[in-house]
């Protein structure tokens, strides 16, 4: 900067100089020079259309056929497995068949000694192997709650949610019976007998033919008749998304806790204080009421969680 273009802004100031004192400080900038990589190479780009072409012609049938061939091979080395292991059992009928099976003979001669029920099917399936039946419960369970992550409505208030709610409800609703005496009149008889009768199979499950899952089925079955006949409207007044939360949790929590118990307890040769009870009596085979009553409770629960998903994708 010259000393008369100082002296002048010292005088008068002004921003022309202070824009021309800006621009001599700052660095002049550096030309753009052209990026190598900014364009793909021609023959890069042929390479390309190449594998697309590949990828969408040949490569499409290619991996096909890999994945029928491996499906192939995994389907028939599990029914080869299937096929040699059935090999292996006791011949159908044979009158030597339960000969060494001193499981099956346990069961039968000390099964009412160790587990107080009088149905020897609900003592082995409760008692003997209910580390078992606790895992058909959960998964149950978890298949309710993938089917629910999978045909769940969002619940969101943003138009596009509310928009799909209202088409579902709406198509669902049109097809649901109006005033169909005679559904409704066949459904007002035989609700009330499927909820007694699945509740009888359930507390009596120990002591006759039945138990958790074929009672849970009945009761299941009556609550799928009442949806059909009187619509969503009048269910949800008894069973909602809390509901079924609520109680197969309840359930699931009992069942685990309860068996936990006996399982520590018998591990550690302590007395777990559970008694078998008066042969024969209601209260009777230890835990096996309450854990019938438990298993029940998540199929009936499953079966209509199932059910109304699949109508109308949410609960």
């Amino acid at each position: 900067m010259a000393a008369s273009d100082f002296r002048r802004w010292i005088d008068e100031g002004g921003e022309p100089l202070d824009a021309r004192m800006c621009a001599d400080l700052v660095a002049p900038e550096a030309p753009e020079r052209e990026d190598p990589f900014a364009q793909p190479h021609p023959r890069e780009e042929m390479t390309y259309e190449r594998i697309s072409r590949w990828s969408h012609t040949r490569g499409e049938r290619l991996l096909r056929g890999i994945y029928c061939a491996v499906a192939v091979l995994v389907c028939v080395g599990l029914s080869a497995l299937l096929i040699y292991t059935a090999l292996d059992l006791p011949q159908f009928g044979g009158a030597d068949a339960l000969v060494d099976n001193e499981v099956s003979r346990f069961y039968v001669e000390e099964g009412l000694a160790h587990t107080g029920a009088v149905n020897i099917i609900s003592g082995i399936i409760l008692d003997f192997r209910g580390f078992d039946t606790l895992g058909e419960s959960h998964v149950l369970f978890i298949a309710a709650c993938t089917v629910l992550l999978l045909l769940h409505l969002p619940q969101g208030d943003d138009p596009d949610s509310l928009r799909m709610r209202m088409a579902a409800e709406s198509d669902d609703r049109h097809f649901e019976p109006r005033h169909d005496p005679i559904l409704q009149g066949g459904a007002r008889v035989l609700v009330p007998l499927l909820i007694v009768f699945g509740a009888y199979i359930l507390l009596n499950g120990h002591l006759s033919p039945g138990g958790g899952f074929s009672g849970g089925a009945v009761l299941g079955a009556g609550m799928i008749l009442f949806l059909c006949a009187f619509g969503f409207k009048q269910a949800e007044r008894f069973f909602t998304f809390k509901t079924f939360r609520a109680a197969t949790t309840a359930a699931l929590v009992c069942y685990a806790l309860s068996k936990g118990y006996v399982f520590f307890t018998g591990a550690n040769g302590l007395a777990n204080g559970i008694t078998a009870g008066k042969f024969g009596a209601i209260l009777s085979g230890g835990l096996m009421m309450p854990l019938n009553i438990a298993v029940g409770l998540v199929v009936a629960c499953t079966m209509y969680a199932l059910f109304t998903l699949f109508r109308k994708g949410d609960l």
